[in-house]
């Protein structure tokens, strides 16, 4: 098994692609080993890795985001253990993580504002998840209020120095450009 490691636009965020599908459907972020605990044995066994702080999976990667530690030192102990895990053939997730997240729960928006979401929700899903994805992340819609459009930032994109940039200049400055009642755009 050959897995290819790809920078990311965060120094603290290594892509790793292990030439399979991660996560069918969806992605999981990890933030603690608890919660990675509870709910994928890869993810668990990452957190096991000294210095990792984060552990996020895609369609076909995995980010893992890392405190001070040198990636020359982290990098061969995390290719260990992915490799290992999916040689042994175990599942990414131990319960399949809701997708209920990724689509309508947890979003807050005017009834009225259904036909501007849609636009939003569409233009996220041709042409801002493909690039965000590209650099290990993922950016999913959270609402529209008063002209503000509120985006969650994932995986490599969380705690990213130009993930402001990117938001501000790429998406704020798209979704003006296809959808004029859009105003500004929000991480949360």
């Amino acid at each position: 098994m050959f897995i290819q490691t790809e920078t990311t636009p965060n120094p603290a965020t290594l892509k790793f692609l292990p030439g399979k599908v991660v996560m069918p459907e969806g992605t999981a972020d990890f933030r603690d080993a608890e919660t990675a605990a509870s709910t994928s044995p890869l993810a668990a066994k990452l957190f096991a890795v000294p210095g990792v702080t984060g552990v996020f999976f895609g369609y076909d990667f995995i980010t893992i985001t890392k405190d001070g530690a040198d990636w020359q030192h982290l990098k061969p102990a995390i290719l260990g253990t992915i490799m290992e895990h999916f040689m042994a053939g175990a599942p990414v997730m131990s319960v399949q993580e809701s997708a209920a997240s990724e689509h309508g729960e947890g979003e807050f928006f005017d009834e009225a504002d259904i036909e501007i979401v849609d636009t939003i929700k569409e233009l996220l899903e041709t042409r801002v998840r493909p690039a965000v994805a590209q650099d290990g992340g993922d950016i999913t819609f959270r609402g529209f209020e008063k002209g503000t459009v509120y985006l969650h930032m994932k995986g490599a994109c969380s705690g990213c120095p130009s993930s402001t940039a990117t938001l501000k200049h790429g998406i704020q400055n798209l979704l003006r450009h296809f959808v004029p009642e859009v105003q500004h755009v929000e991480s949360v």
